[in-house]
């Protein structure tokens, strides 16, 4: 028998055959012609169809009988799963007339064992191939499928564009015989038919004139040839006499031997365009120039005579219409301040950026800022010149700049205040404690009383400077505005005197914020105050209260306020008025316009500090000789508001016998504190500093309150009491500050339920406050 020849490559078999020895039989066969062939070898249904599942196969060889399926039955298999994996068919036995059925059904080949092995390599050879023509004929068919498909979509594409462009697009036979195509864009152009062009393809020359034919044909001949011809210009003339402008570019179409068999082009109608070309230039440079200036208002001059404007300049310089602006010189629109220095810069044809005053139609003035470049324009040189507006910017500017200045001063006064009101809690303290030990006929005490006046007067300026840099503590709370306004009116009468006659008009609807009622109570003295000194004489202060609505257009000009509903508080007076120079100052602490010794320049400072420490604002309208109208806007909540009512006086402190934790870093300040408890009948525990506290704290020792200071070194109070809760977690606290910029206090609002009490304080203070959280029955907040 001849060996059959080897053939190289690897192939992947898969063996369908219950006979090991029929098994090995097969795969000596295929090796001797695939000597790197692979096998896997599969007896049930299931170890086939996992095979299959897990790698490819080039080829199956099966046996036709099998103990419980058919070799059949695994090609029916295959074609289920859609695999497309030649199948051989080998048995011991099968008629021609079985053989023709398998074969028809798909099978590749069928081979007897007996005798027929040795053919088994060509077989799979021959089925492999099969297999690959097989798939090259349905990649090929594929291919064919999309190139039609591409070409289809691509005519598609082509007349839809076609169809809808405004250009006449055409193809025509290089010589100019036949239309192959024409779009209807042919027939507005030409005014004819696309039809006629069909019939007659030389009726497109008809409608040009004999000049421009001569050209036009020499043209489309060029293209004939196959050579370069670029693009034409030629007119047209259309049935109803009109002349257009067309502009054609026409290309020759070769076929695959590269012969011209077409012409292919498009025809655009440039009547327009070229009439408006030479327009279109200066007006395409005037406005690139008018660009590389830009900004709100844009003037063209020559000689320093304004010869165009855009409608920004009118806007900004209040004109109506050009006419009263183009041909003036435009030292008109100048303020005499700045009129050489434009003048100057024009005749010299100075470039670059600078400041004016500028004078609007009504006289008014702005701030401008100028910038001006020199450029040439159609032969002449002409000066363009762009402006902005920065009146109100520069006013921006000044407020915040303003703003900035009262911030710092404010810090500044807090830090002072804070110290100071240490030494005061002394001297209060230690005066107070004197008194009471000396009698009243005693020499002695008209001069403690003295001290005592002063000290009082001294805590008062610390509580002012405390409003202006808003470190005060403040409780506020949800009140209708117009109580307190109300409220005060009798106190405002005793407050300014008779001569002064106190109007009020109150906002129908309730106008509820949050504030600290005390607090608006002194704003409204100060104000009243500051109006009664401005009206010597006598005269009106009315108060008024509204529920307004601020739009962003004036929260632009009134920085730093915000757009939205707010509860209006307006003082106004007939009283002398204040100047622009004054107005600039009038908040700021120790200015004053008094003499010397007749006030201490922080009235209106309390006020600008209170109503910002309340997140509100204050505006101020005044003129001298005209009066004075301060307007004060809080945010208006829409939440029902508390009842509002002035707090009782407290009766003389009682005495205590609990015994107190006193943590005071500041010596002085402690020993006055211990003194004062020990009068009033308590122990006290001293300790000058927060780790000192937590040592007595972990002593065992009884401890019915913690007073602490709020600022420490090295541990603060706020950290001493969440620590010492851990210890003594039922023991009440206490807090006492000269300074609020800490954890107890956020921006000088006071938590709810924390106990603080503010230096510097009196004896009788001290032991009011500590009795009172002594005996609360609510828990402290820590």
């Amino acid at each position: 028998m001849k060996t059959p020849p080897k053939i190289t490559g690897s192939i992947r078999v898969l063996l369908i055959e219950d006979s090991e020895a029929d098994a090995d039989l097969i795969i000596n066969a295929i090796t001797r012609g695939y000597p790197s062939a692979h096998f896997d070898w599969a007896v049930s249904r299931k170890q086939f169809t996992e095979m299959l599942a897990a790698s490819e196969y080039d080829v199956v060889i099966a046996d036709y009988r099998l103990p419980d399926w058919t070799g059949m039955e695994a090609l029916r298999e295959l074609r289920h799963l859609g695999l497309d994996i030649p199948l051989i068919l080998v048995t011991g036995e099968l008629g021609d007339e079985r053989a023709v059925e398998c074969v028809k059904a798909g099978a590749a080949d069928y081979l007897l064992k007996s005798g027929n092995l040795a053919r088994l390599p060509i077989a799979v050879t021959r089925a492999i191939e099969e297999k690959r023509a097989r798939t090259e004929s349905r990649l090929s068919q594929q291919l064919i499928e999309q190139a039609q498909q591409q070409a289809r979509e691509q005519e598609e594409r082509f007349l839809q564009l076609a169809e809808t462009i405004d250009e006449v697009f055409f193809v025509m036979d290089s010589q100019h015989q036949e239309t192959l195509y024409i779009n209807p864009a042919y027939e507005k152009t030409w005014g004819r038919s696309c039809q006629s062009l069909y019939d007659n393809p030389q009726s497109f020359v008809e409608p040009v004139p004999a000049g421009d034919r001569e050209r036009l044909v020499e043209y489309m001949d060029r293209v004939s040839r196959g050579e370069p011809a670029g693009k034409l210009e030629y007119r047209i003339i259309q049935p109803n006499g009109n002349v257009r402008w067309l502009l054609a570019h026409a290309v020759p179409i070769r076929n695959q031997n590269g012969d011209v068999y077409r012409i292919g082009g498009v025809a655009l109608d440039i009547t327009e365009s070229r009439e408006a070309q030479l327009a279109l230039e200066e007006i395409a440079e005037r406005l690139r120039k008018l660009t590389e200036s830009s900004f709100d208002a844009i003037d063209i001059t020559q000689d320093g005579i304004i010869q165009e404007a855009n409608p920004g300049y009118l806007k900004m310089f209040g004109y109506e219409r050009m006419e009263e602006v183009i041909g003036r010189p435009i030292a008109d629109f100048v303020a005499d301040v700045s009129r050489d220095e434009v003048e100057k810069r024009s005749a010299n044809n100075i470039e670059g950026t600078y400041e004016l005053e500028g004078r609007r139609k009504d006289g008014s003035k702005l701030l401008l800022e100028a910038t001006a470049r020199t450029h040439a324009m159609r032969g002449r040189t002409v000066r363009i010149t762009a402006l902005r507006d920065m009146t109100e910017r520069r006013a921006l500017e000044d407020q915040f700049r303003q703003a900035q200045k009262m911030e710092a001063v404010g810090r500044l006064a807090g830090g002072v205040a804070h110290d100071f009101n240490n030494l005061l809690t002394v001297i209060l303290s230690y005066t107070d404690m004197l008194i009471e030990g000396v009698s009243s006929k005693d020499p002695r005490a008209e001069d403690l009383g003295e001290i005592r006046k002063a000290t009082v007067a001294a805590a008062s300026l610390t509580r002012q400077l405390l409003a202006f840099s808003r470190q005060q503590v403040i409780e506020p709370r949800l009140i209708n505005l117009n109580d307190i306004v109300e409220s005060s009116e009798k106190m405002l009468r005793r407050l300014i005197g008779e001569d002064i006659e106190v109007k009020t008009s109150l906002s129908s609807d309730p106008l509820t914020v949050m504030i600290d009622p005390g607090q608006l109570e002194q704003v409204m003295m100060n104000l009243a105050v500051n109006a009664r000194d401005a009206m010597p004489t006598g005269g009106k202060l009315t108060l008024e209260t509204a529920n307004v609505t601020l739009d962003a257009d004036y929260a632009r000009d009134h920085w730093p306020v915000e757009p939205g509903k707010f509860a209006m508080l307006a003082m106004s007076d007939i009283g002398c008025g204040m100047d622009e120079q004054t107005r600039a100052l009038m908040f700021e602490p120790f200015f004053t316009t008094k003499p010397a010794g007749q006030g201490t320049g922080l009235g209106l400072a309390t006020v600008y500090g209170i109503v910002k420490q309340s997140n509100g604002f204050i505006w101020v309208y005044s003129e001298p000789g005209k009066g004075t109208s301060f307007k004060i806007y809080f945010p208006l909540l829409d939440q029902t508001p508390e009842q509002y009512a002035t707090r009782p006086h407290s009766e003389t402190p009682r005495s205590g016998t609990e015994t107190i934790l006193l943590a005071e870093d500041a010596t002085a300040v402690r020993v006055a504190a211990r003194q004062i408890l020990e009068r009033f009948g308590y122990s006290v525990l001293e300790a000058a500093n927060g780790t000192d506290a937590l040592g007595i704290a972990q002593n065992g020792v009884a401890i019915d309150l913690l007073l602490t200071d709020v600022v420490m070194p090295e541990m603060s109070g706020r950290e001493l009491v969440d620590r010492f809760a851990k210890l003594r977690p039922n023991t009440k606290v206490l807090f006492m500050s000269g300074y609020t910029d800490d954890a107890i206090v956020r921006h000088g609002v006071l938590r709810p339920g924390t106990a603080y009490l503010q230096k510097p304080f009196s004896p009788e203070t001290l032991a009011r406050k500590v009795r009172e959280v002594l005996d609360s029955l609510v828990e402290i907040t820590r």
